[in-house]
């Protein structure tokens, strides 16, 4: 791959996978799973999250071909309901990351970004005059509202949402349903995210986790998407509950074409117009180091600050003698 400009679109690609018990090594230039019952390739250029479950071996050339190809891999628990690492996506500029700690940083526009969030759940344009917590009394009567009219609809009873993953069995089957296709979300918005530069940790109307602002994005889509398959799956009284979850979210963000819509969701909350897809987030210098900070500008990246203008403190630029920069202690490289 000459250029990251080559790799697919995130919004054009399959969502995730999830797959366990079995050994991910790499074919041609794609994976493939190895399992008692044989081999299946998959082709990892299209697909936007592998997720490694319980009993999972990956060989370092898989890890390469799924990084090369910008497929974001996440290790989770059993059924894909706990999340313990994820790999590195595809973007190498930290332009949309800096826009986004920019805004949580600020407390004006942290709170612009938050009322943007929950005004993207609504229907109706919300009163400029709302405080914060009627916002969010709000938003607790849309989502009781929406339980309650996907309990009706499906016949599922309903009381309230409630668990514990450490007693995981204990909680009803409507509660673990939601729980599984809570997980689903979570993993293809983090490959969105992560896939158009954006840090999953920097929350706006979540925080103090690590995936933070994935359940900031997550909550755009639940009670469109998560929370129908997760009570029409508890409808069915059928073994393989989690499973059958999984399976029903995979159909559900293919007919949704969540992919498609995550990062124009993200780019209209964070107020981001000019950035459409995730095109701005692969830089064109993406070879070259990155820069070095100043208070007032930018120094470039790659260049010997040793010379002896630097050391007698001349005060020139050093941007103005670097036609052919040595490398120096500062550089970069990708």
């Amino acid at each position: 791959m000459r250029d990251l400009h080559e790799l697919p679109k995130v919004r054009d690609g399959w969502s995730y996978l999830y797959v366990e018990h079995c050994r991910v090594d790499q074919d041609q230039k794609a994976i493939v799973l190895e399992d008692a019952r044989g081999r299946v390739p998959v082709p990892c250029a299209t697909l936007g999250l592998l997720m490694l479950g319980p009993g999972t071996l990956v060989t370092h050339a898989a890890v390469r071909t799924l990084a090369d190809n910008g497929c974001l891999v996440a290790w989770s628990g059993e059924e894909g309901v706990r999340f313990y690492a994820q790999g590195m996506g595809e973007t190498r500029s930290a332009r949309n990351l800096l826009h986004q700690a920019r805004l949580w940083a600020s407390p004006e526009l942290h709170l612009e970004v938050v009322f943007r969030l929950y005004q993207f759940r609504f229907d109706e344009r919300l009163d400029p005059g709302l405080s914060l917590r009627q916002v969010r009394g709000m938003e607790g009567i849309r989502v009781r509202r929406a339980y309650q009219a996907a309990s009706r609809e499906y016949g599922v009873k309903w009381e309230r949402r409630s668990y514990d993953r450490s007693a995981w069995a204990r909680a009803d089957p409507v509660n673990r349903a939601l729980s599984a296709a809570n997980s689903c979300l979570y993993g293809i918005c983090h490959a969105a995210i992560v896939s158009a530069g954006y840090s999953p940790a920097l929350g706006f109307i979540h925080t103090g986790k690590m995936l933070s602002f994935v359940y900031d994005v997550a909550d755009l889509f639940k009670t469109e998407i998560a929370v129908p398959v997760a009570f029409r799956e508890a409808a069915d009284t059928s073994a393989g509950l989690e499973s059958r979850v999984r399976r029903a979210c995979r159909d559900a963000f293919y007919d949704s074409r969540i992919l498609a819509r995550v990062i124009p969701a993200v780019q209209e909350v964070l107020g981001i117009d000019d950035n459409p897809g995730n095109e701005a987030s692969v830089d064109d210098g993406i070879f070259s180091p990155g820069g070095l900070w100043e208070p007032d500008h930018t120094l470039p990246g790659g260049v010997n600050f040793g010379g002896e203008e630097a050391a007698a403190g001349d005060g020139s630029d050093p941007r103005a003698r670097a036609a052919k920069p040595e490398r120096g202690d500062h550089e970069v490289d990708d």
